[in-house]
């Protein structure tokens, strides 16, 4: 492994009975960045974070940490919270649950106040709204340091208003240094935060790498095709013909064959 690798996954496979999810999933993950984790529902991912956690075994296949006793926090999609516990409370149940050595009072203020959840940390859980359970969930996955941070669609369903919140907590772990998989559908969350990406289709990851390489490079086979768009001249009314600007969602498209942009 690189000295600047976390995280590295060799042909992982995966079988429930007779249905192969994973069919030799390859994965690099560098240290200190936000890997954006990309893929159409049934593809593998969920699998793949399961398998990553220790909470589903493999089949086949090689996962390699940078430590040998590597520490990671997980927020599954639908956090499961206790609703007669405040915000408060559970936190300091966490801390127990992990057997944290250090001293846990100041560590549940530190990292109420890293998601912004000082002013509702005494109010019933049952009480919060959905983004208030997502930053919660967040505060009990980074609660006892870890190497790795998995976010399994943490802005899914939220108004625009949490979302904002949420991304703002995630680029704010991004800057301290925590190396984050952040799984989602929504790739423009993925194009504010990420440093790198990995597009998994059939359970295979088809497309890895830095996402600054992977747009040039699509950028630069885009030209290549002579690929353009059309827009309109605001002074003459005439139509004019640029270079196309790919975006990442027209890479996500591209790599898994699904439609994208006309």
């Amino acid at each position: 492994m690189s000295v600047y690798t976390v995280l590295k996954i060799t042909n992982l496979r995966k079988k429930y009975k007779k249905f192969e999810v994973l069919k030799g999933l390859n994965m690099n993950l560098e240290k200190g960045s936000v890997y954006g984790f990309l893929g159409k529902n049934g593809c593998g991912k969920t699998t793949t974070m399961n398998i990553i956690c220790n909470i589903v075994a493999k089949d086949e296949g090689k996962i390699e940490f940078e430590s040998s006793s590597p520490k990671i926090g997980y927020l599954t999609e639908s956090p499961a919270l206790y609703g007669f516990m405040n915000g408060y409370e559970y936190l300091r149940y966490i801390a127990a649950c992990a057997g944290y050595s250090g001293d846990a009072e100041a560590r549940v203020k530190q990292v109420l106040e890293i998601v912004g959840m000082t002013s509702g940390a005494f109010r019933r859980i049952k009480g919060y709204s959905r983004g208030m359970n997502q930053r919660l969930g967040i505060a009990a996955a980074i609660f006892d340091n870890p190497e790795l941070l998995i976010l399994d669609e943490p802005t899914s369903a939220l108004d625009p208003e949490g979302r904002a919140e949420v991304m703002e907590i995630i680029r704010s772990l991004k800057e301290s240094g925590v190396t984050i998989i952040l799984c989602t559908h929504i790739i423009n969350d993925v194009e504010r935060v990420a440093t790198q990406i990995g597009i998994m289709k059939d359970g295979m990851i088809v497309e890895e790498g830095s996402i600054s390489d992977i747009m040039a490079k699509a950028q630069s086979e885009s030209a290549s095709k002579g690929e353009s768009d059309t827009l309109t001249c605001e002074n003459c009314g005439h139509f004019i013909k640029t270079e196309r600007k790919i975006t990442l969602e027209d890479v996500y498209f591209s790599v898994t064959g699904l439609r994208g942009r006309a």
